[in-house]
């Protein structure tokens, strides 16, 4: 008699082994998400911020690639440097030129005036179904500076 009792009583607890095994592993797989969701939302902020500083240096010294005007050479760097989050000619990056004396905005890239480089509406979306509800992260970044003047005095290359 002590022995069945005994066999029952091992069964139950087996499964209440289970249950609360299923009760604590929920909420901590929750939380071990949420904690890597947050991670690669930073990442990615870091990632682009460096890409448009690394868009920008290359901006203010006119450089340009092989077949490519200034402004798509520019979003070359940038997605280069984005490390695959951001595909070459994404429509997030935008590239525009203000007047330096006053801050208004201009199609020429002309020295002297401000280029900014940045990342804009880049929807990260989230891999926790806790944040779920929440939607998709909008991402960005900018960095600006002033055009530097062109070596030998020609003219600004076509954007």
């Amino acid at each position: 008699m002590d022995t069945i009792a005994s066999t029952e009583g091992r069964k139950r607890q087996r499964g209440n082994v289970a249950v609360e095994s299923a009760m604590i592993l929920a909420p901590l797989m929750a939380l071990i998400f949420a904690f890597l969701d947050h991670g690669l939302a930073i990442f990615l902020q870091n990632t682009f911020q460096h890409a448009v500083r690394e868009g920008v240096r290359y901006a203010v010294t006119y450089q340009l690639r092989p077949g490519l005007g200034h402004d798509a050479s520019i979003k070359a760097v940038v997605s280069e440097n984005a490390m695959g989050f951001l595909k070459n000619g994404s429509d997030c990056i935008k590239i525009r030129y203000y007047r330096p004396d006053t801050l208004v905005e201009t199609p020429d890239n002309l020295p002297g005036n401000l280029v900014e480089v940045s990342v804009e509406g880049y929807q990260f979306p989230w891999m926790a179904p806790v944040w779920r509800w929440v939607g998709s992260l909008n991402v960005s970044a900018r960095a600006s500076d002033r055009m530097e003047g062109i070596p030998g005095g020609a003219s600004p290359p076509p954007r």
